[in-house]
């Protein structure tokens, strides 16, 4: 029994997903998972001016605790 499928063959599959920053359906783009530079930009500056914060307790300060 022949095999029809060549396994060096990749598909092209285009999968749709949302841009996190601007919610515009997008593809697989370069700038993967945002649509655009602008968008990977803005994110990158969320970063930078730690807009993104994660939930958690305060640490504790060693040399208060007496």
């Amino acid at each position: 029994m022949a095999d029809t499928c060549n396994s060096n063959e990749t598909p092209n599959v285009i999968k749709l997903h949302k841009c996190p920053i601007c919610s515009k359906m997008t593809d697989n783009t370069k700038y993967r998972p945002f649509c655009s530079k602008r968008c990977a930009d803005i994110d990158l500056g969320n970063w930078f001016t730690q807009s993104y914060v994660i939930e958690g307790k305060a640490p504790i300060d060693e040399e208060n605790q007496d």
